[in-house]
């Protein structure tokens, strides 16, 4: 069995079990409140978008979009969607690991889900290396493991080639996989938003961002973050997210919670910027 072994545990969050467990619930605290008890699953999130710094920097904001994914039950397979921040391996990867391990215990790996949605956006391949140091989907997994324990499975998938082209392939993909398998899945987009400028001004670009979210339109955010120079590491995997969400069902996005970096440090000079948004649809779907 191979399992991908934490690479960032001790660095981007604690590595200790009882030591993560007491930062995630300090997340909670912080953020919406206490600890979310899922429901059976309704559909009603179809995923989120949600930031990858220390838990110390942007724990609190995570749990926003995980405090409504909760609301909306435990899911089969989480689809994790994140930026290649080492630019290796394949230029979007998914992993070939049978599982993922964090110091909560081990994430198995949904394959068949996998293996479908390599066959059917033809620009994913399966591909470890792309995964061996990054952190943008890791990080996302002890928050899924405090919410839901151990009763699902992940897909991970790295993307260092972000274009609207590949995006929206990817998304397509994962709407197929999910509509016609009838996967209870969310698709969760791990992102920052504007990196190490003054605060007002990365609020600014980060708004024009988000706006364009929010309207889910993938073409306006990719145009932001071209001509405005937003630094958000991954939004080719929100771009994604929204191919998918357009696909699946009437939905709406909604801003959970934007910080940035200066309200735990104090230091506005210099911010990195971070959101939860959540994605829902306008009525949930029929459960076989």
């Amino acid at each position: 069995m191979r399992v991908r072994k934490p690479a960032v545990a001790g660095l981007f969050y604690e590595r200790g079990r009882e030591e993560l467990l007491s930062q995630l619930e300090e997340a909670f605290r912080k953020g919406p409140g206490a600890r979310p008890q899922p429901q059976s699953f309704t559909g009603r999130v179809l995923g989120a978008v949600v930031p990858h710094a220390g838990y110390v920097y942007s724990g609190y904001v995570a749990a926003y979009a995980y405090t409504e994914m909760a609301s909306s039950g435990a899911p089969e397979t989480v689809i994790l969607v994140g930026p290649n921040h080492h630019a290796i391996g394949m230029p979007v990867a998914v992993s070939e690991a049978d599982a993922w391990e964090t110091p909560l215990g081990a994430v198995e790996v949904d394959k068949e889900v996998a293996k479908r949605i390599v066959e059917w956006s033809q620009v994913v391949a399966f591909d470890e290396t792309a995964h061996a140091y990054e952190h943008s989907l890791e990080v996302q997994l002890p928050f899924l493991q405090y919410v839901f324990g151990e009763g699902f499975k992940v897909v991970p998938i790295s993307m260092y080639l972000q274009n609207l082209e590949v995006s929206r392939r990817l998304g397509h993909a994962i709407a197929r996989v999910i509509g016609e398998l009838g996967v209870k899945a969310y698709v969760v987009a791990s992102s920052d938003f504007t990196h190490y400028e003054e605060a007002r001004r990365a609020a600014e670009k980060d708004r024009a961002a988000i706006e364009a979210i929010l309207r889910l339109d993938d073409r306006g955010l990719y145009d932001v973050i071209i001509e405005r120079d937003v630094t958000a590491c991954g939004y080719g995997a929100i771009m994604t997210l929204i191919a998918a969400a357009r696909d699946l069902a009437p939905v709406e996005a909604r801003l959970l919670k934007y910080a940035n970096s200066g309200d735990v440090t104090g230091d506005y000079s210099s911010v990195v910027g971070y959101a939860s948004i959540c994605f829902y649809r306008s009525r949930a779907p029929q459960q076989s």
